[in-house]
């Protein structure tokens, strides 16, 4: 696959940053709206106006939202530190890395040097993060440090440097921030059902919204899933070809990619929205299920290796 450009990916990503901002709330608010119209029809009796029900409960829901999106814009970093166990990298730990980064960040014309951060594992896996130069930052397993040769560390480092510059990694954080919503509004109201008894309740209509709250918040959850899967594959390919144009070794991220398919599974790792951050998805890799492509975040490994064979 040939490298369309970093001007031109940049702008398809800001793009589809946008829409994302207002595609989410937009099913947000499309699933209020429905549940107000399902809500009503149940509650015929009582003449219940949906619009009137929707246009007084949406100024909470926006604010909900709102105050989501802050509070998880804001603390990101740390969020996804917590969720796969990596610490800052001090420059007199291992100089190495940190010539990489700082030649490889050089080269590619970058202001500020992204921070490195490492995750004591064995196995093999790293990944970008951050929505600005302030916060931009690579992490690499310890594995990966101590099993890659220069040329293939800094492959894949470089890998990691055009997911930074294409801005996939801001796109990647807006999705996530938005799929944790649905995520924890079913979860929140699930849990709430179960202990807190709703099949007690004497109002069978009052239990009758929440389990209908409760399908409408796993639907909201499915389809912005689906739309963070269409996000996914195709910018591994474009990452791949960009570190090759930046170090002219796609033999070296081929090799890299071979040793990690070998073991990038990463212990702390449990959350499906931070595993596709990575260079290779760190999760349990089940074989032979031909419906979970469908869902794969990333694309085959074999399949990248291919097309950099290609490049040589």
């Amino acid at each position: 696959m040939k490298y369309v450009g970093l001007q031109s990916q940049i702008w398809k990503n800001n793009i589809r940053s946008v829409l994302l901002l207002i595609l989410f709330p937009l099913v947000i608010f499309a699933l209020v709206m429905v549940f107000w119209l399902i809500y009503s029809v149940y509650q015929s009796e009582a003449e219940i106006d949906p619009v009137s029900g929707f246009l007084r409960t949406i100024p909470w829901v926006a604010a909900g939202v709102m105050l989501w999106f802050t509070i998880a814009w804001s603390s990101h970093s740390s969020m996804i530190n917590r969720a796969t166990g990596s610490r800052p990298l001090q420059r007199k730990e291992n100089k190495r890395v940190y010539n990489i980064v700082e030649n490889l960040s050089i080269a590619a014309g970058m202001k500020r040097m992204p921070a490195i951060n490492v995750i004591e594992d064995d196995s093999l896996n790293a990944f970008a993060s951050g929505i600005n130069e302030k916060t931009y930052t690579i992490s690499l397993s310890r594995g990966i440090i101590d099993k890659l040769d220069d040329d293939e560390l800094e492959s894949v480092i470089a890998h990691e440097l055009t997911h930074i510059r294409n801005r996939d990694v801001r796109l990647l954080i807006i999705s996530v921030i938005f799929v944790g919503i649905f995520a924890f509004a079913t979860q929140a109201l699930l849990r709430g059902t179960m202990y807190g008894g709703v099949g007690r309740r004497r109002d069978s209509k009052g239990g009758a919204a929440i389990i209908l709250i409760i399908i409408l918040a796993a639907i909201g959850w499915l389809l912005t899933t689906l739309f963070r899967f269409a996000l996914s594959r195709k910018r591994e390919y474009l990452a791949d070809a960009g570190s090759a144009e930046l170090t002219h070794k796609p033999y070296a991220l081929a090799s890299a990619l071979r040793k990690v398919s070998g073991d990038p599974r990463i212990e702390a790792v449990t959350r499906k929205d931070v595993a596709q951050m990575f260079i290779e998805n760190p999760g349990v890799k089940k074989k032979g299920a031909s419906f979970s492509t469908l869902f794969a975040t990333h694309p085959p490994i074999q399949d990248r290796i291919r097309v950099l064979e290609q490049m040589m």
